[in-house]
This record gives C-alpha cells, structure tokens and sequence, in this order.
C-alpha cells in the first residue's frame, strides 16, 4: 500500500499543465525545503540509530558512508540527478532520466520494505521521507521529458510506469525481509541515500535562491521537517 501511494506521486507532474511555471517553482522551494529536513531528520533520528542497534556503530556508520559513495557513483554513471526545474542541462536525454530513476526509485522500494521489517512506524516514517522528495522530482521529470520532445500522454505514462518501480523493489524487499542481516545493513544504507539526497541534491536548490524572506521560509520548512521527524520519534 506504501509503495503504491508512493507511485501515484508520478501523477504530480500534471499539475504543471495548469498551473503557472513560475508558480510551481515557488511552491517546490517549500516543498524541497521540507523534504530535506524529513530526510535528514529520517536518517540522523530514526534510520541511523537503529542501524546502530543493529550491527553496531562502526559498521553502522561506515556502511552509511559506503552508502553515501554509492549513490554519487550512481548518479554520476546514470546521470541520475534531482533537478527541480525542467530546462537543466543533466536532463538533456529523457530516456537517461527514466533509467537513472528506475534505479532509484527500486532501491527506495526496497528501503521501504526493510523499514517495515522492523517496525512499522518506522516504515512510514520512511515511507513519508521518500514520499515527499519523490513529489518535486517527478514535477521535474515530468517537465525533462516534455523539453525532450516527449508528447504530453507518452511523458506522463512513462513517468508512472517508471514509478512503478518503487512497488517492485518493495515487494523483492518484502521477500528479503525475512533475512535480519539484510534488515540491519539496508538501515545504514537507506541513512546514507536520504543524507546524500538532501545533502546532494535538494539543498543546493535552497542555496540558489537569494531573497532573505524567502530564504528564511524555506529554512523554516526545512527546520519543520525536521521537527516533525522529532516528533513522530
């Protein structure tokens, strides 16, 4: 059910056909905003402390940095990039877009079933960090694919069947679940994908943008998110 939601998010992009593009980008400052702070609130408060637990704190947090590596080295070989806006250069090829967040969307389906695995609070607290980055992204892929040359209809059905793919990997990490040592490794790994995306990916987003009474709301969103993540704890 997780997953599923998760994947009727690929429908967001639609909203951009009706909505003024300079609207849209406001409302993504303060939705990116948020995510960030849900995502490092997620890995610091909830996902990296329970790989501590788990498989100890060296091992915890060298398979984080591991982690941390991993997806950069994905993101530079798929040219898998979080762009918020749909005229960026890394989106010049829309079916690199769709394999890079295939990939990424799989490894977020089998995060979500681990956290389920051990408890299932911390599933959707997971499933909610993963949800509200997944929202702008795929606004902006949506917008990728239309300055690609994609038609309306073709760009927004490839978008949902990419996103799809957070369903399948939750369903090979709901099989593998069954294994604990699979459980306590991908907890250090989810922490290392959400601290890469935030750190990576959104908040360079944020710094772009220069006028302080914007500037300071979307540090408030950013510090709300991770309040929130405080608060579910």
């Amino acid at each position: 059910m997780s997953t599923s939601l998760i994947s009727l998010g690929a429908l967001a992009g639609v909203v951009t056909l009706w909505i003024n593009k300079e609207k849209v980008e406001r409302v993504l400052l303060f939705l990116v905003a948020l995510s960030t702070g849900v995502l490092m609130g997620g890995a610091f408060l909830h996902l990296l402390p329970e790989a501590v637990e788990r498989v100890g704190s060296e091992v915890g947090f060298l398979v984080t940095l591991g982690a941390f590596m991993g997806f950069f080295l994905i993101e530079k070989i798929l040219h898998w990039h979080h762009c918020h806006k749909g005229d960026c250069d890394e989106h010049v090829l829309g079916q690199m877009n769709l394999i890079g967040d295939s990939v990424h969307n799989f490894i977020d389906g089998l995060i979500i079933a681990a956290a389920f695995g051990v408890d299932v609070k911390l599933g959707w607290v997971t499933s909610l960090a993963v949800a509200l980055h997944e929202i702008p992204q795929e606004i902006s892929d949506f917008g990728v694919l239309l300055y690609a040359g994609w038609e309306k209809s073709k760009a927004l059905v490839a978008n949902f069947l990419v996103a799809l793919m957070v369903v399948l990997g939750g369903l090979v990490g709901y099989w593998l679940s069954v294994n604990e040592m699979f459980i306590g490794y991908l907890m250090p790994v989810a922490a290392g994908g959400f601290i890469y995306i935030a750190a990576s990916d959104l908040m360079p987003e944020l710094k772009k943008e220069t006028k302080l009474k914007k500037s300071l709301g979307s540090f408030g969103m950013f510090g709300l998110g991770v309040l929130l993540m405080w608060m579910i704890r």
